[in-house]
């Protein structure tokens, strides 16, 4: 079992950092370990867990802008924005669930650098979008900070956007600042019941291409909807496409009529009331409905919205599995049954006749291992990941291989 190393502070893993980098010793870089098992398996003897970073160290609710530890639980960070009627936007979900964890084990570190970003990121933006400045001590052991408190702060090469997305493969971070907004007062949701795949993303692209402001867009098929904890949904007796809308109670209740006359042509819409609402996205959020089967393959792909429905068919057609769609169609979650390969060769056929990308989320270690669980990269971006990966961590000792093999 790996021996663990747990500094207390910015301090301690500065030292860390750089005892294990003169030592050429790898590192596994995790807080709260919810998404461990996401990546290629570790290749590192020395655990790093920053876990007792923790603690938010400013929150000033009229600026919009909050400062916290990277190993502070999400769920610390949303009750206390709760609190004041704030929220992240960008949503991002709670997939510990997936691989048989507890939920609420994620922390705000963890969900910066998996880029994590929910239903809301049609509207709101990735939460790349949403960060502003981080703390951090690169793989030299060199510390280092980037961004501040308010957007337009970037003098040269924007470090904090960087390393969202990077998996902990260039940087440590210690300390990290994010832009909240107001939280809505109130939702509902506009939803179809019994669309196909494909008659659900030409409802989903007229819903986003109107005034109504739609805030999120699944559609759900059949089996995938039989397995919602939301009565309304889960009776529904066939696929539900659902349309989301917040705001103000006036404006929501307008905005739900509005939609409703738009998507008459296919058929006849019904509401799901707030608690269903929120019940139902957090659903979507955290991908739930495929948590109950840990052993079985879950991918995550992004494909033009329109052609999500045409991409998950091609795959489905050679290998059994369900599938989810959020972000309008865009994103496709899809779960297969187990196999060797995870059904690698299929998704990445699939997804080279549209373009997109496709990430293994969940399979056993011997899978991940097998086959590339990123999307693999042309040669001239393989090339600048690399240099990248050379100017942050010369010694290679930042999760080794998660990404990328040999990086």
């Amino acid at each position: 079992m790996a021996s663990v190393v747990a500094p207390r502070d910015a301090k301690e893993v500065e030292q860390a950092v750089a005892w294990a980098a003169a030592e050429k010793r790898p590192l596994t870089v995790l807080a709260g370990g919810s998404k461990r098992a996401i990546g290629r398996p570790e290749q590192a003897e020395l655990t790093l867990d920053v876990s007792a970073l923790g603690g938010i160290t400013l929150y000033e609710p009229e600026e919009l802008v909050l400062s916290a530890r990277a190993g502070t639980p999400h769920a610390e960070i949303e009750a206390a924005l709760a609190e004041k009627g704030q929220e992240l936007a960008f949503e991002p979900g709670d997939l510990g669930p997936l691989f048989g964890g507890e939920p609420g084990g994620a922390t705000i570190g963890g969900v910066i650098a998996a880029n994590l970003s929910g239903p809301r990121r049609i509207k709101a933006g990735a939460a790349r979008d949403h960060f502003l400045g981080v703390h951090a001590v690169s793989g030299r052991g060199e510390a280092f900070k980037s961004g501040g408190r308010v957007v337009k702060n970037v003098t040269g090469y924007d470090l904090a956007k960087g390393l969202a997305g990077s998996w902990g493969t260039l940087a440590v971070m210690t300390d990290v600042t994010l832009k909240v907004l107001p939280a809505a007062e109130t939702a509902a949701s506009v939803v179809l019941i019994g669309l196909d795949a494909d008659a659900a993303a030409k409802a989903m692209s007229a819903a986003m291409g109107s005034a109504c402001d739609v805030s999120g867009a699944a559609h759900l098929p059949g089996p995938v909807a039989a397995r919602s904890a939301v009565e309304t949904v889960r009776g529904g007796g066939g696929p539900l496409t659902a349309l989301r809308l917040e705001g103000f109670g006036p404006s929501v209740a307008s905005r739900v009529n509005k939609l409703k006359e738009l998507l008459r042509p296919f058929g006849a819409a019904g509401q799901l009331g707030a608690d269903d609402t929120r019940r139902l996205w957090h659903e979507v959020r955290d991908v739930r409905f495929f948590a109950a089967d840990p052993d079985r393959p879950l991918w995550r792909l992004s494909a033009p919205p329109l052609e999500g429905a045409k991409v998950a068919a091609r795959i489905l057609e050679r290998a059994d599995g369900q599938c989810l769609f959020d972000w309008a169609g865009g994103l496709v979650w899809l779960e297969l049954a187990p196999s060797e390969d995870a059904g690698e060769p299929i998704v990445r056929d699939a997804l080279s006749e549209t373009g997109g990308h496709a990430t293994l989320i969940r399979a056993v270690p011997a899978v991940r291992a097998a086959v590339p669980v990123f999307q693999p990269q042309p040669a001239p971006l393989a090339a600048l990941t690399r240099r990248l990966k050379e100017s942050f961590d010369p010694a290679g000792i930042l999760n080794p291989g998660r990404m990328y093999a040999g990086l």
